[in-house]
């Protein structure tokens, strides 16, 4: 994730009744999809389906053609719409991913070439918020060039309704190679016999700008779009040049030589309805063929469904999905951001495979899926969402969580044994830094995903993590996208620490991400009975401590003869992923007792916490303060609210994190507070909300601070986890006693066994702190090595 900047505090949104709810049970209606539409949270508002395929969602513009003006595709303040694209990504970095094949409604003839229209001065249009209504599976608005577009989703496939002014053309542009990123190929056809369109574009390129080992094809979506009207005219586009009457279209926009899409180079089609004022589009898509996007297609939006149809399965879908955590108390906003957190956080990983179970492998070859899997999944975000995301997943849905797991498998078997860190629909990018599919795995397993191919995903993960591979020697794509799975691995196997020289990103934050695979893969090894394999990484896990230099205090970087870097400043980033040395220090989930021992003792470690999360006049320092405070809009640093628990002072962990679920997010677009990175930070809240975090990576403990609603209930094939509390409002924050299972619990935290089976926890809060709950030995939060 990348930290915001922007403060946007004065947004007013649009409140609109709605669709088709069902009195009770909507919780749809509680979930705000612009939330992180601004801020930096780079999500889209579009229709989309829980865990969908297909999410058809608008293009904003900000007059930069080949610059999505958000990596979600849509930004809040963007005032202008180039498309509606059929796929997406939520919450991204870089300059955004996907975004494939937009479907643009105009009113006028194709007068010049679309690849020409660099600042989206002729075809895009302007729009207000106020003509727009958002909602889960739902979009609509109405553009100022008087055309009304619906859009609503399925799994796999989309429908779209234009309702064109009495005045001027019923047409669409599909601007078929304008993929977010660019596009390698792209070609489609028009059959004016049928009222079709079909085509393809491949396309991958994420993070391409940084470096050129991504500006590559790794994917090709194709697509097929079934009108309601007849095609009265057609032209299509290559470049600059403009083919009146044609059925056919050919040319990608090809990369400049920054890795952003050319201008002036591209293909699509314009599609004249001719008096027709109503036009629908039904369109189904897969990555592996026409034939199956047709599939896909038919079995999801026939053409005898209605746009009103697939709202209703797709908001009833959603209710389903958000069911699982009930809450019941809160105000308004409070249910919004939660429902809406939730909402983001079961977006991704998506489904990748089609109705027949085919999909497209990394090795660019048509897989099916086998076995138990229903499914295959794609965009794994996994320097991310491995800290609590798919641990969210896991414990509501473990069959979709195994499922994941077993896609992780087949993604690593179809790509050399090397399983990626940021997998980009059927593409590895290296992108981020660590070995986050090891950790992900672990803790999926942790928490109830048991559905898959485990004996070889753990043979295969232990076979990474113990035989440098020559990609893991190599620098191509470094420092931002490694192309090996453990860059420097040897190094970390030799020396115990990562050299400065060695092959990665930031030394000290690579070694932190590989103790903690390290130790992810020894609590999996030993849920699998193979104790050599627990006692070995579990070992190495604790090499983080060879980074740590008392003369400062600090993790450094070292050199190869084992010397401290000189000139070491806490306040840089050097050595360092998306943070500073500052930051970095606390991020050791599964130690916090040897953390605090290496810093000085409980005493001086809570003074350095004070000082992270405050500033010396007291003033809260959660984000945007500076490099030597805490970032809690951003991975490194948001487990160290929860370090307080192990230091026998849970009050603080109570304070920390209301305070960053009061201060950072809110009810507007501008309300998650950076990057949504696929899910992760809103899961972050989720799991915050009800007063509960999985600290460990690989295990299923939960650290305990205090919930915000009166009542929440996760419905859990073991049984429900019911969390009860006698007050609520932000000023009660503080544990006064907590009951489990109708017993005291003294503890602040619970046990893996703790989610075997049905699961009370009643809280009693109250506005002052007890210091004297959860701090005796024996109560505090464990800490391995």
């Amino acid at each position: 994730m990348r930290r915001s900047t922007i403060l946007f505090a004065s947004i007013t949104l649009l409140c609109v009744p709605p669709l088709y709810a069902k009195a009770g049970t909507d919780l749809a209606a509680e979930v705000n999809p612009l939330i992180g539409t601004t801020n930096l949270g780079n999500t889209f508002p579009g229709a989309v389906m829980p865990f969908g395929m297909f999410s058809f969602s608008p293009e904003t513009s900000k007059g930069e053609k080949n610059k999505a003006a958000a990596p979600g595709g849509y930004l809040y303040e963007a005032r202008k719409i180039r498309g509606f694209s059929l796929t997406h990504l939520s919450g991204t970095g870089c300059r955004g991913a996907s975004g494939d094949i937009p479907f643009m409604p105009v009113t006028t003839e194709l007068s010049t070439s679309p690849s020409l229209d660099s600042k989206d001065e002729h075809y895009a249009s302007r729009y207000s918020h106020l003509n727009e209504t958002v909602q889960p599976g739902y979009y609509k608005v109405r553009m100022e060039n008087g055309v009304q577009t619906e859009l609503s989703a399925s799994l796999r496939a989309g429908i779209a309704r234009f309702v064109y002014p009495s005045q001027g053309k019923a047409a669409i542009l599909i601007r078929n190679s304008d993929s977010q990123l660019g596009s390698f190929a792209a070609n489609l056809k028009i059959d004016t016999a049928t009222n079709t369109v079909s085509g393809s574009v491949s396309s991958g390129n994420f993070c391409g700008y940084l470096h050129p080992v991504t500006r590559r094809p790794y994917y090709t979506i194709h697509f097929v779009a079934r009108f309601n009207q007849k095609i009265a005219a057609t032209a299509t586009w290559q470049n600059e040049k403009i083919i009146p009457n044609g059925i056919a279209a050919e040319g990608a926009t090809e990369l400049d030589d920054k890795g952003f899409p050319q201008l002036n180079k591209g293909s699509g089609a314009w599609i004249d309805f001719g008096h027709a004022r109503n036009v629908e589009a039904r369109i189904g898509i897969s990555y592996v063929s026409v034939a199956n996007a047709t599939e896909n297609l038919n079995a999801e939006i026939s053409s005898e469904k209605s746009l009103e149809t697939v709202v209703k399965e797709s908001r009833q879908a959603w209710n389903q999905q958000l069911s699982k955590i009930d809450v019941t108390g809160g105000d308004k906003d409070q249910r919004t951001i939660f429902y809406t957190a939730l909402y983001h956080s079961l977006l991704h990983p998506n489904l990748f495979s089609d109705v027949n179970g085919e999909y497209a492998g990394f090795d660019q070859k048509t897989h099916k899926v086998k076995a138990t899997q229903l499914a295959q999944y794609a965009n794994f975000s996994g320097w991310d969402i491995y800290r609590s995301q798919v641990q969210l997943i896991a414990l509501i849905e473990p069959k979709i969580a195994s499922d994941i797991a077993q896609s992780l498998l087949n993604q690593a078997q179809q790509n050399n044994g090397v399983w990626d860190r940021w997998t980009h629909n059927n593409g590895a990018t290296g992108v981020m830094n660590g070995d986050p599919a090891t950790a992900s795995v672990a803790s999926m397993y942790a928490f109830g995903a048991r559905d898959f191919d485990v004996a070889t995903a753990f043979t295969s993960l232990t076979q990474a993590a113990r035989t440098p591979t020559k990609l893991d020697l190599s620098r191509d794509g470094c420092p931002v996208m490694c192309v090996g799975q453990r860059p420097g691995l040897d190094q970390w196997i030799k020396y115990g620490y990562m050299p400065q020289s060695a092959p990665g990103w930031g030394m000290v934050s690579d070694a932190l991400e590989y103790a903690s695979a390290d130790f992810a893969l020894a609590s999996f090894a030993g849920k699998l009975g193979d104790q050599a394999a627990k006692k070995e990484f579990l070992a190495r896990a604790q090499n983080w401590k060879n980074h740590f230099n008392p003369a400062t205090g600090y993790l450094q970087e070292r050199k190869q003869d084992g010397q401290f870097v000189a000139a070491f400043d806490p306040a840089s980033d050097e050595g360092m992923v998306e943070g500073s040395g500052a930051q970095y220090l606390w991020m050791v989930p599964f130690n916090a007792d040897g953390l605090i021992r290496t810093l000085g003792g409980v005493e001086k470690s809570t003074q350095r916490l004070d000082k992270f999360f405050k500033s010396d006049f007291g003033a809260w320092t959660l984000t945007v303060s500076g490099a030597h405070h805490s970032e809690m809009d951003n991975e490194p640093s948001i487990g160290a609210a929860w370090l307080y628990s192990y230091a026998a002072q849970p009050w603080k962990t109570q304070e920390v994190v209301r305070e960053v679920l009061g201060q950072l997010w809110h009810n507007r677009p501008d309300g998650i507070p950076g990057n949504d990175d696929l899910g992760q930070m809103s899961a972050w809240y989720v799991w915050a909300a009800m007063g509960l975090y999985p600290q460990y990576p690989g295990r299923a403990e939960l650290l305990i601070a205090s919930p915000t609603f009166k009542k929440i209930v996760v419905q859990r094939k073991q049984g429900p986890l019911t969390i009860n509390t006698d007050q609520t409002g932000t000023q009660f924050k503080y544990v006064q006693s907590l009951t489990l299972n109708g017993k005291s619990l003294t503890k602040s935290w619970l046990d893996e066994t703790a989610l075997d089976g049905k699961l009370n926890l009643d809280f009693k809060l109250g506005r002052e702190a007890n210091k004297k709950w959860a701090i005796k030995p024996g109560e505090l939060p464990p800490s391995f090595e």
